[in-house]
């Protein structure tokens, strides 16, 4: 079996590496981060002490980092994954990163004759934990065959949502109506505060009318409702890809007003301290930026 270069081992990628290896893909694994390295290794994966010594090993090598900036260092450059590849390999990128930077990714892989696919992660980290996490993928026809079986053994959902640059653009629309969601669940759910409502009879109500919403019904309950905001998806990350959907939408001069607001209110968040716990937790800042009681249901309350 061919290895396969798995670079960024963070909250995301280090399970989806780790299921990779788990279900007999040999990994050349590596990150800044020696900790995550040291756990994968002894899983089995190999460590990759340079991204060209991944490059030169791996026909596919997958990046899971932070931002465009991170990916492009990453595969561009003399000492990038690009230029140390074999003829005819491939970079699956799975991060959120701005359509723009996976255009000049694809562009620069074709010159050095690579091929490139986008494949960005949908749902939580405890999805990816359990090989549950659902992917969005940009390809062309016979790319998307090479890197399905790796897909699968990461999730459990595959969307070829088109060419390449159409998985991360799809990502965009999707992040933008999870975070919004979460945006105006966390200030309907203070004014019922507010208003001194019972907050599960409010929720009985929301459940059962067309303002019910996947994060409402789905995550909330199994985070801030039920005080639990340690990170599955930070307030830090809802904001860095809000600004992406507004970069996105202003270059092809799509007006985003609610967008716009959605990303104010992550921005004053994040300056008011609460960038590192999960985003269901703009709740809970919008609460106390308003001095009303934080939301929280009853010890074994689950929703109908």
């Amino acid at each position: 079996m061919a290895r396969i270069g798995f670079i960024g081992l963070g909250r995301m990628g280090k399970p989806m590496a780790s299921n990779l290896q788990r279900k007999g893909f040999e990994l050349v694994v590596h990150d800044l981060n020696a900790h995550a390295v040291n756990e994968l290794v002894a899983l089995g994966a190999i460590r990759g002490e340079t991204i060209p010594d991944i490059a030169r090993q791996c026909n596919i090598v997958i990046t899971m980092l932070p931002s465009s900036v991170e990916v492009e260092q990453v595969a561009m450059g003399p000492d990038g994954i690009f230029a140390n590849a074999k003829a005819g390999s491939l970079l699956m990128d799975m991060s959120t990163i701005d359509p723009l930077a996976t255009e000049r990714l694809s562009e620069s892989a074709q010159k050095h004759g690579l091929s490139m696919v986008d494949a960005p992660v949908g749902r939580l980290a405890q999805h990816a934990d359990r090989g549950e996490s659902l992917f969005m993928v940009g390809a062309s026809d016979a790319d998307i065959k090479l890197v399905e079986p790796l897909l699968y053994a990461m999730g459990t959902t595959v969307y070829h949502c088109g060419g390449v640059g159409a998985g991360v653009r799809t990502k965009l629309v999707n992040n933008y109506m999870v975070v919004a969601l979460c945006q105006m669940n966390a200030e309907a759910l203070a004014l019922s505060q507010r208003f001194e409502l019972d907050l599960t009879k409010t929720l009985q109500v929301l459940y059962g009318t067309s303002a019910s919403n996947g994060q409402l019904r789905m995550n909330f309950p199994n985070k801030v409702l039920v005080d639990d905001t340690t990170p599955g998806f930070t307030i830090d990350l809802a904001h860095k890809d809000m600004s992406l959907v507004l970069g996105a939408a202003h270059a092809l001069r799509v007006p985003m007003p609610l967008a716009a607001a959605t990303f104010e209110s992550y921005s004053l968040a994040r300056a008011s301290g609460y960038g590192r716990i999960d985003f269901t937790g703009i709740a809970d800042a919008v609460c106390d930026l308003s001095k009303i009681s934080r939301v929280r249901v009853p010890t074994g309350w689950k929703p109908e």
